[in-house]
């Protein structure tokens, strides 16, 4: 099922998406009672998508960014493709939703997009083998790990470039319904301003994503909430204030969120 969380009157909710945009009503959310980390039922009171305004699918602990991981990306860049995972961090406060703006930072004149598949996980995990990383995932969103390309250059480690308020688009819900042997083969796409700029599948990953899950929970322990991106295919390239970046993925939809200068 699709979950997600959005916004109505002042109260915000999770919802249960029914129905596609091609129906005559478009699609509506019911209303679930709880949330989605632990059992909840539908409470059957709808409201129609095109009444609310959809928020971060979650609101994660951490995003736990996942650097290099398809081949043909770390090549465009100039990079080896590392001999174990590269692992950065997002905090919270980089997160934003579907139509939030992304706001250019200052200290940056190269913005690049980067399109990924997020993992969204759902209970609380550490250690995880391999065999149990299923286990731990709610589902899986949309996701832009928006980066300063130049401050990523030249200050060496990752925190400011790829941590800046409103850099890490997630949304438009969380789809539950796919399984590990599914998410590895999804198509990816990014578009700017409706041209595509990448095109890829999550098969082109170096490593998969029971080998990140395993990775990274030998280190740390990952919280329901908590949000893992994947990686980026190749095709990055610069946004300009004004653009409208689009992050659409296989059997989940479309994150699309536009650029403004920040004031």
């Amino acid at each position: 099922m699709r979950i997600a969380r959005f916004s109505i009157d002042g109260n915000v909710a999770f919802g249960v998406v029914e129905g596609e945009p091609s129906d005559p009503d478009g699609p509506v959310l019911d209303i679930i009672k709880g949330h989605p980390f632990a059992e909840f039922e539908r409470s059957g009171q709808k409201v129609p998508l095109s009444k609310v305004r959809l928020l971060p699918p979650v609101l994660p602990n951490k995003v736990v960014g996942i650097g290099r991981n398809y081949a043909e990306h770390a090549t465009e860049l100039g990079n080896e493709v590392p001999d174990v995972p590269v692992v950065f961090f997002k905090p919270s406060t980089s997160v934003v939703g579907p139509g939030d703006p992304v706001a250019y930072p200052s200290f940056s004149s190269e913005v690049h997009y980067e399109a990924e598949l997020a993992v969204v996980i759902g209970r609380m995990c550490r250690e995880v083998p391999r065999d149990r990383v299923q286990d731990v995932i709610l589902g899986y969103t949309c996701g832009n790990d928006i980066t300063a390309r130049d401050a990523q250059r030249r200050e060496k480690q990752w925190a400011r470039a790829k941590g800046f308020d409103t850099s890490c688009p997630l949304g438009p819900w969380v789809e539950t319904d796919i399984d590990l042997t599914r998410a590895g083969d999804l198509g990816i796409m990014c578009t700017v301003n409706g041209e595509q700029r990448q095109l890829g599948r999550t098969s082109e990953m170096v490593r998969p994503i029971e080998d990140l899950i395993v990775h990274i929970t030998e280190a740390m322990t990952l919280l329901p909430g908590d949000v893992v991106l994947t990686g980026t295919p190749a095709g990055v390239g610069p946004l300009s204030v004004g653009d409208e970046v689009a992050v659409t993925i296989e059997g989940i939809g479309t994150l699309t969120n536009k650029v403004i200068k920040r004031g």
